[in-house]
């Protein structure tokens, strides 16, 4: 008999002590889930909806969003551990219950630096399966070795096999800044996955999760009745946690937390969507939350960006550099044609559909006419961690000073209404930027000016567009609001840049806020490599 915590995946019993509720934090194992007690977000209706037909699927979604623990539900259904289901949606919905051969393949752990090191991981795992099947030939070729192990597995069994692959592309997405040993990887794994396609008379299930569709991998350019569920509205919900989910199953982590930082539920509730919700996997469907976020906040009681702490893949970022990608257009900006989102497509020049697909920028609008999806900054965890990793690209001061705490250090200069002190502060900063960055282009700069400000919106209220106008930064302090703008050499003085402001109104939509209105005009010279005069005016 299940304990009564892993029998009810929402609880309404709020006399459950908060020590004897268990958060399931790296719990990627279903049964491990179940047997000890965690809280579960009941997601096994989705397991039945996919078995009723024995069909290959793929499902991508970010690192860390739920993909290991649903594959591992998915296991546990297909072994037949029928009391693992008690008290959930399967238990209802199914009722004949068979064991069939499980081959679980996870390329989750583990470095790969070569293709030597692939075909370790892919011993290791056919090891595993061996030890239930028997050994059969090995002839050095993986491949071979899988097909033969499908067919003994289902000749002695009399039950077709499931195939679950965990992460199958993580040796692909570890080696993208090296295009030989990225191509070797991929004609490795192409020969792999592609028994798949000839071993149909002996499967009964394949599912495959990632992060990114690679194109020219076997499973998928072969294998034509692959079943991309990754954009599929009836599945947008298989992972991560609903906005439903999450205040039926831990309002009581809520209130503690609440409790914890001295806020009401609402603010608490407040405090949590606009940090970790915004997910959308599909156009029109409730946003999701991030799982492992949300579920180290109740634990810790605190508010982090925990999802981004644990690592951005470094190509990312030199490759928006690189590429002197728009970074200004993150924010609900980027326009991408709905039949390029769903893949990466190897030595692609933008790195738009793997920001998405990595879980950087997510979908907020969807034009049916031209068939092109809105992108943009799920929440402000990824807006301002993505920002802040950028900036040393542009400005490698920045990483000396502490990233977003250098964003910091001018806000408090407006806080205590110090002007001059945070002009000189950043033309110090834009100083200390090395001689070679400086030789580009004057976008660099304009970039570097957009993540500092943005990056203090962390701290204070910024925005980048008034009502009225679109001056350059506004920053809202308690006491006073600044509004910025900056002229690059050639194109007018500080003198002209307060002119702006006037002649553009774009004091205007706050002149009835009641705090006091700051405006600074400053003058960037581009031979001086930063700022060179600044005039602030009230």
């Amino acid at each position: 008999m299940l304990p009564k915590a892993a029998r009810y995946s929402r609880f309404t019993d709020k006399e459950i002590a908060m020590t004897d509720r268990k958060l399931p934090i790296g719990i990627q194992d279903f049964e491990k889930l179940r047997t000890e007690s965690f809280l579960y977000v009941d997601k096994t209706a989705y397991v039945h909806q996919l078995a009723r037909q024995p069909l290959p699927y793929f499902l991508g979604r970010p690192r860390r969003f739920g993909k290991s623990l649903f594959l591992s539900t998915l296991k546990a259904y297909f072994e037949g551990k029928k009391e693992l289901f008690t008290g959930l949606a399967m238990a209802a919905l199914e009722m004949d219950w068979i064991e069939y051969p499980v081959f679980h393949f996870d390329f989750s752990v583990g470095m790969y630096s070569d293709v030597k090191s692939l075909h370790e991981t892919l011993r290791f795992n056919l090891r595993r399966i061996e030890e239930c099947w028997g050994k059969v030939a090995d002839d050095g070729n993986p491949a071979t070795r899988f097909a033969a192990l499908i067919q003994r597995a289902h000749e002695q069994s009399g039950q077709k096999v499931a195939v679950l692959v965990d992460e199958y592309d993580k040796p692909l997405l570890g080696t993208m800044d090296d295009f030989n040993v990225n191509d070797a990887m991929r004609d490795a794994l192409k020969g792999f996955y592609g028994v798949l396609k000839g071993m149909d008379a002996h499967l009964r299930f394949v599912f495959l999760t990632g992060v990114t569709k690679f194109s020219k991998v076997s499973i998928f350019s072969d294998l034509n009745q692959l079943q991309d569920i990754s954009f599929d509205r009836r599945f947008a919900g298989i992972c991560g946690i609903s906005e439903t989910e999450m205040r039926e199953t831990f309002m009581p982590e809520i209130d503690a937390l609440a409790q914890q930082c001295g806020m009401s539920r609402d603010e608490a509730l407040a405090g949590l969507k606009k940090r970790y919700d915004g997910y959308h996997f599909c156009e029109d469907t409730e946003n999701i939350y991030n799982p492992y976020s949300l579920l180290n906040t109740f634990a810790k009681q605190k508010f982090a960006y925990y999802w981004y702490e644990t690592g951005t893949p470094t190509f990312l970022v030199k490759l928006i550099r690189n590429l002197q990608i728009d970074i200004r257009k993150f924010d609900n900006d980027v326009t991408i044609a709905a039949r390029d989102i769903d893949q990466y497509r190897h030595g692609a020049t933008s790195p738009i559909p793997i920001l998405y697909q990595s879980g950087y920028l997510t979908i907020k609008q969807y034009d049916r006419q031209f068939d092109e999806y809105v992108l943009g900054f799920p929440n402000e965890e990824v807006r301002y961690g993505f920002l802040n990793d950028l900036l040393p690209a542009y400005a490698p001061e920045s990483r000396i000073r502490g990233g977003e705490f250098a964003a910091a250090r001018f806000v408090k200069d407006l806080l205590a209404d110090k002007v001059d002190d945070c002009m000189t502060r950043l033309q110090a900063f834009f100083a200390s930027i090395s001689y070679d960055l400086s030789a580009k282009t004057e976008k660099d700069y304009q970039t570097i000016f957009y993540l500092l400000f943005t990056l203090m919106g962390q701290f204070c209220q910024t925005e980048v567009k008034s009502a009225k106008g679109r001056a350059d930064a506004v920053v809202k302090t308690p006491d006073s609001i600044y509004v910025f703008e900056f002229k690059l050499e050639g194109n007018g003085t500080a003198e002209a840049a307060l002119a702006q402001i006037d002649a553009k109104g774009y004091l205007i939509p706050f002149t009835a806020d009641g705090r006091r209105l700051v405006k600074i005009g400053v003058e960037f010279s581009h031979d001086g490599r930063g700022i060179g005069r600044w005039l602030a005016a009230e």
